[in-house]
């Protein structure tokens, strides 16, 4: 019974350590990549939010920090679903496929959320300072059509 138990184990071994392998990189790569960007886009992102919010730094600081927060919950959040699904490492090659698959997954979902929140922002900047904006200004002449 133990040699066949030895080799079922010697059998399994490498796929299961290049699987956890792939895992342990995944979730150490996925994870700096979220704070390095949820970090810039905190640093950067201060002076677009408090123009947004008419100067309110106050404000603006909240919202930041607010945003960081939802920002490392969503993005941990599926960095920690999307490592259930795929391909198992077997292999040195499909390991590396895999992970970076996973990984350029996680910088998908990392670019569509910054365009998104900066699509909003936007949006609200706009809103904001159209009361900066001068009034209309009435047509000094028509074009006649004919």
């Amino acid at each position: 019974m133990k040699p066949l138990m030895a080799a079922a184990i010697m059998e399994t071994a490498p796929n299961a350590t290049a699987t956890v392998w792939t895992y342990i990189a995944y979730l150490v790569i996925s994870v700096a990549l979220t704070v390095w960007v949820a970090r810039t886009l905190h640093k950067n992102g201060r002076i677009f939010l408090v123009d947004s919010f008419l100067g309110n730094e106050a404000l603006a600081d909240s919202v930041n920090h607010l945003l960081v927060v939802g920002f490392y919950l969503i993005n941990i959040g599926y960095v920690a679903l999307a490592m259930k699904y795929g391909d198992k490492a077997v292999d040195a090659r499909t390991a590396l496929e895999t992970l970076s698959t996973k990984v350029g997954l996680v910088l998908v979902v990392l670019g569509v959320m910054h365009f998104f929140n900066l699509f909003i922002f936007s949006k609200m900047r706009r809103r904001a300072t159209l009361h900066r904006q001068p009034p209309p200004i009435q047509p000094q002449g028509y074009v006649k059509l004919t």
